[in-house]
């Protein structure tokens, strides 16, 4: 044999035995499946190996979950196991044998039945099955959804609102502590989180899917596939034909849009997602805008056009674009997110001195440019998508925002065509769940914004940019005002938060 085909046998062989124990079974330590690579980009994985790793180490165990590898109990094993803590995913943390075991629609203080799925590097997922014995806080009288339980989609329905927006504020502190690395003389206590007026019915949009063939379309023989949303830890549809969170006209729609794939499977070449998204249309009562009638519709159609009501402010946007799902909570949340735009007066500590700028980066349909606007003298919105500046212009003339302007700006160069100073300017800044790039941030540093407010559906890549700000040569004349969570998604894990920024000192002892 030649020498080098040898050496690779040899190389090969040994290698299939690191993972063969004696008998040509698994090794036990293989049992593991493998951990995403670590780094903080805030997804669910990560956010949860970190509750783990901390839990963990509150009880002592700084070796890792994976110290107890050669007693795993098998898959589809059934353990009694009780429940410590409540992860910021909102799935419960257990302790078994010096190992974490992670257990979804639990609490803490719960007894529960559950059942081994599969075993990770730091902890062991499972499958709930029954409460052996209640936490305290279980209430599950509240539970108002028959899929919860077995639906992905809420976590928290067995727990009274107060507690929900409870634990969404650890969450957030928790995400402080493990997303950023800043003196604790840093950053303020975090706020009490704000809650929805509504906790079920609030949901102004849904999109439940159905799987299909991989080829071919459906034939008219085919049996109608199942239409709704995951199965908790599983990549299987589970049928729902209702779902109590969303608003009644999206309720509404799910019925009638299960009857039209029923009708029209034939129509369908593979599984497919189903737009559910609110509108209304609103008729004035006579000249007074604060009396009117509302005709509420389903929009399923992703290109059409849906419009929304923020207090007497009106947005049209694409159907199947972003704008917040809960309008319940938005004109408190905007009201707080314009209060925060002005500069508290030194003198008294209570009257507040706007800013003269407006800058909302990230701007989408223009939600913070038209509630915001009118309170400075001017204000521009940037966004990198150009139908999005096209419905943000819209809106603001359908608003009568006659101050503001909007940017389809470059990445690279996104404050390049800002033509008034970041000393007298405010910037709102609201990134999708993945945070703001480096690029960006560095351009925010940059331009100086006197203020600046970052809005973000994830905390956890908010607490990450926050520290990156901090650390930034640029960015340590910032000081923290205040961080607080907006409960935009009653009964999930969800929390919306927003941190505010106020430029207190340059470095060098004078601003750039």
């Amino acid at each position: 044999m030649d020498a080098s085909l040898a050496t690779a046998a040899r190389s090969l062989y040994h290698e299939k035995r690191k993972r063969l124990g004696r008998n040509g079974a698994p090794n036990k330590k293989q049992r593991f499946e493998r951990n995403k690579k670590p780094g903080k980009e805030g997804g669910a994985e990560e956010i949860l190996e970190m509750d783990v790793r901390n839990l963990l180490a509150s009880k002592g165990n700084t070796s890792g979950s994976d110290a107890a590898a050669s007693e795993l109990p098998e898959p589809f094993t059934k353990l009694e196991l009780e429940v410590s803590e409540l992860s910021s995913i909102g799935d419960g943390l257990a302790l078994h044998d010096g190992r974490a075991y992670v257990v979804p629609f639990s609490l803490p203080g719960d007894r529960i039945l559950a059942k081994v799925i599969r075993h990770l590097q730091t902890h062991t997922v499972t499958d709930f099955l029954s409460v052996v014995r209640p936490s305290l806080d279980r209430d599950d009288s509240l539970i108002g959804c028959k899929y919860f339980g077995s639906c992905s989609g809420c976590q928290l329905q067995m727990l009274s609102y107060p507690k929900q927006l409870e634990h969404k504020k650890r969450v957030i502190e928790k995400a402080y502590d493990h997303f950023s690395d800043l003196p604790e003389d840093v950053l303020p206590p975090i706020g009490q989180t704000i809650g929805s007026p509504l906790q079920y019915a609030y949901r102004t949009k849904l999109t439940p899917h159905f799987d299909g063939p991989r080829r071919g379309g459906f034939k008219a023989t085919d049996v109608v596939p199942e239409i709704g949303f995951n199965i908790k830890g599983q990549r299987k549809v589970l049928d729902i034909e209702d779902c109590p969170i969303g608003v009644e006209s999206v309720r509404n729609g799910i019925t009638m849009q299960r009857k039209f794939v029923h009708d029209n499977l034939t129509k369908y070449k593979r599984g497919a997602t189903l737009l559910l998204r609110e509108s209304t249309n609103r008729t004035l009562d006579g000249e007074d805008l604060a009396k009117f009638t509302e005709e509420k519709l389903c929009i399923t159609d992703p290109n059409a056009t849906s419009t929304e009501y923020i207090d007497f402010y009106k947005f049209i946007s694409p159907a199947g674009a972003f704008f917040q799902n809960n309008n319940s909570i938005l004109p408190t949340f905007t009201s707080y997110i314009r209060n925060n735009l002005s500069l508290v007066v030194p003198t008294d500590g209570a009257s507040k001195e706007p800013l003269r700028y407006l800058v909302d980066a990230y701007c989408g349909s223009g939600l913070f440019t038209v509630t915001c606007g009118s309170s400075v003298l001017k204000a521009i919105g940037v966004d990198i998508s150009a139908d999005s500046i096209t419905y943000a212009s819209r809106n603001a003339v359908a608003n009568n925002i006659t101050n503001a302007s909007f940017i389809a700006g470059n990445a690279e160069k996104i404050f390049a065509d800002i033509d008034f100073p970041g000393a007298e300017t405010s910037c709102i800044i609201d990134p999708p769940r993945k945070g703001c790039d480096h690029l960006f941030l560095d351009q925010l540093l940059e331009f100086n914004p006197k203020k600046i407010v970052y809005v973000s559906c994830n905390v956890h890549t908010q607490a990450r940019d926050v520290d990156y700000i901090l650390k930034k040569e640029k960015g340590k004349g910032y000081k923290v005002d205040s961080i607080r969570g907006f409960d935009f998604f009653p009964q999930t894990h969800h929390v919306e938060s927003v941190v505010v920024l106020t430029w207190v000192e340059s470095v060098e002892g004078s601003r750039r």
